[in-house]
């Protein structure tokens, strides 16, 4: 029985992997590994422009920010602290009050600092909208935010991202911290899924 369970786990894994291979085989490459630093560098100099001298407190979205902070980080040559927020939609519905709040700093962390948000993607924009009026709620003196991607969704947003690496088509991304059905975040290009 044990070898039975065994080997049914390695057939669903090894099956998870050729649809997750095939994913990235057919899907179109959108911005190279090159581009992405490229669009990377310029935007942490404009964040280190406006932002070098006010000692800010960055707040990654976890968990689609992980990849951009990490590559982000090593490029803001000034001194800055450094948190994270974590927080889900309940569902559909866009109102503040059905977020889930799983994680964000302390009150007295926030109130008179300027606040830098980083997010993989600003999508729709309810979300990170979400994230910073609770900020201003909790006392910073400004809140700025930045996303390595912004989509192009020919709909009104409820909040613009002040610093942006790359604009991409309305489609599925994934790469560079996006994710495909929770695979290739790992990827340093980003990539439109392909036809299924």
């Amino acid at each position: 029985m044990r070898f039975y369970f065994l080997h049914r786990i390695k057939m669903d894994i090894d099956t998870k992997r050729h649809h997750t291979q095939a994913m990235l085989d057919q899907a179109e490459l959108l911005f190279s590994e090159t581009e992405c630093r490229a669009a990377l560098e310029r935007l942490a100099g404009e964040i280190c422009a406006d932002l070098g001298g006010k000692y800010p407190l960055l707040l990654p979205v976890m968990g689609g920010a992980v990849v951009f902070t990490g590559q982000l980080l090593p490029l803001l040559r000034f001194p800055l602290d450094f948190d994270y927020v974590h927080v889900s939609r309940y569902g559909d519905k866009l109102e503040g009050g059905n977020f889930n709040w799983l994680r964000m700093p302390e009150p007295q962390n926030i109130a008179g600092r300027h606040v830098v948000v980083l997010d993989d993607i600003l999508d729709e924009g309810h979300t990170m909208s979400a994230i910073k009026e609770k900020l201003l709620e909790m006392g910073a003196a400004s809140c700025a935010t930045a996303v390595f991607a912004n989509k192009l969704t020919g709909k009104p947003k409820p909040i613009q991202a002040d610093y942006v690496g790359i604009d991409v088509p309305n489609r599925y991304v994934f790469g560079y911290g996006m994710d495909a059905a929770g695979a290739w975040r790992n990827l340093g290009a980003v990539y439109a899924l392909g036809p299924t």
